[in-house]
C-alpha cells in the first residue's frame, strides 16, 4: 500500500491530466466548429455561383482521407480490427447525412435548419445511452440545456432578418433536416464506438474509401448534368478545394474528440459554428448583428464548459475505468501474442 503522501500526489497528477484532457477537448471542439463554419462559407459561395452539387463537394474529402490514411494503413500491413462491411454502412450513412442536410437548404430557411439541427443532440444522447452505456448526470443535462437555449436565442434574433422567408417547400425541407440530424447522430455514435475498439488511422482510411465509392456512385446517378454545366473558373475551383481541405481537417480531428469527450460533446461544440459565422461577418465583412448573438454565444460556450466539467468523483471513476480498459487491453494483447491467429 502506497504511503498517503504518494497516493495524494498520484491523485493530484491524475486530476491534472483529466483537466488537461478536458481543456484539449474544448479547444479541439472549437477548432472543428470553426472548420464547419469554413465549409458553410465555401458552400454559400458555391451556391451564390449557382453550383449545386453537394455530393461532389464531399467526394474530394473522402479521396483525401482514403489516400492519406490508407497509405499509412498499407504501410503498417495490419489486418482490419473491424469487419469491412461495418465501414461500408458507416460510409453510406455519412454520405447521405451530408447530402440530405445540404439539400434541405433548397426547401426551407436557414433559421429552420439551425433550430431543427439540434435534433441530433437528443438522438446522440439516446444512442450513446442505449449502445455505449454512457451515463449522464444532472449537470450534463443542464449543460446541454444551456447550449440549446443559446442556439434558440440565435434563431429568435434571425426572425428580424431577411432569412425569415419560409422557402418553397418548408415541410419537405424540415423533414430533410430532421432525417439528416438523425443520420449525423448515428454516424457520430458509430465513429465513437469504432474509435474505442479500433484506431483513428483505420477508421479514417476505411471511411474515406467507402465514402468515395458511395459518393462516386451517387454522383453518376444524381449530379452528372450539374457537373457538366459548371464552368470551372478559379472562383469555382477555390471553394471546392477549400471545402475539401476544411472537411479533411474536420474528419481527422473528430475521432480525437470522440475518444476524449464522446459524441455528445462533439455535437454541443458544433453549435458554436453559427456564432463563429456571425463574428466572421462582423470583423471580415463589417456587418452589424443583433446584440443577442453575443448573449447566445456566451450561453452556448458556458453550456459546453458546464457539460465538460468533471468533479473529483468523476475524475476518480474515469481513471479507474481507464485503468481497467488498459489492463484488459494488455491481457488481450498478451493472449494474442501467445495464441496468434
Amino acid at each position: 500500500m502506497a504511503p498517503p503522501d504518494e497516493g495524494a500526489a498520484a491523485g493530484g497528477a491524475r486530476r491534472r491530466w483529466v483537466r488537461r484532457e478536458t481543456l484539449l477537448g474544448l479547444a479541439l471542439g472549437q477548432f472543428v466548429s470553426l472548420l464547419i463554419t469554413a465549409t458553410g462559407f465555401a458552400s454559400s459561395e458555391l451556391a451564390r455561383r449557382g453550383i449545386n452539387a453537394p455530393t461532389s463537394q464531399s467526394l474530394l474529402n473522402y479521396i483525401l482521407l482514403a489516400v492519406a490514411y490508407g497509405s499509412v494503413l498499407l504501410y503498417r500491413r495490419q489486418p482490419l480490427t473491424i469487419k469491412w462491411y461495418y465501414y461500408l454502412i458507416l460510409g453510406i450513412i455519412d454520405v447521405e447525412a451530408n447530402y440530405i442536410v445540404v439539400k434541405s437548404y433548397q426547401y426551407t430557411s436557414l433559421t429552420s435548419v439551425m433550430l431543427l439541427d439540434c435534433w441530433s443532440i437528443p438522438c446522440v444522447i439516446v444512442l450513446t445511452w442505449a449502445f455505449l452505456k454512457t451515463k449522464y448526470g444532472l449537470r450534463k443535462f443542464l449543460g446541454i440545456g444551456v447550449c440549446v437555449v443559446g442556439l434558440i436565442l440565435v434563431v429568435f434574433s434571425d426572425v428580424h432578418a431577411s432569412d425569415r422567408a419560409k422557402g418553397p417547400n418548408p415541410l419537405k425541407g424540415d423533414l430533410f433536416v430532421i432525417l439528416g440530424s438523425m443520420l449525423y447522430a448515428c454516424s457520430n455514435v458509430t465513429e465513437e464506438f469504432v474509435i474505442k475498439k479500433s484506431n483513428r488511422v483505420e477508421l479514417m482510411a476505411m471511411l474515406g474509401l467507402f465514402g468515395a465509392i458511395v459518393s462516386g456512385i451517387q454522383i453518376s446517378i444524381l449530379e452528372r448534368k450539374e457537373l457538366h454545366s459548371i464552368t470551372w473558373t478559379t472562383g469555382a475551383v477555390l471553394p471546392f478545394v477549400g471545402f475539401a481541405v476544411a472537411m479533411f481537417l474536420f474528419y481527422s480531428t473528430v475521432p480525437i474528440i470522440l475518444k476524449i469527450c464522446g459524441a455528445t460533446m462533439l455535437n454541443l461544440s458544433l453549435l458554436t459554428s453559427d456564432m463563429w459565422a456571425v463574428l466572421i461577418r462582423i470583423f471580415a465583412y463589417h456587418e452589424k448583428v443583433d446584440w443577442i448573438y453575443f448573449v447566445a454565444f456566451a450561453a452556448t460556450a458556458g453550456g459546453i464548459v458546464l457539460y465538460s466539467y468533471k468533479g473529483s468523483n468523476e475524475v476518480e471513476t474515469a481513471q479507474v475505468a481507464g485503468a481497467s480498459d488498459e489492463h484488459g487491453k494488455d491481457r488481450d494483447e498478451e493472449a494474442g501474442t501467445q495464441n496468434p491467429v
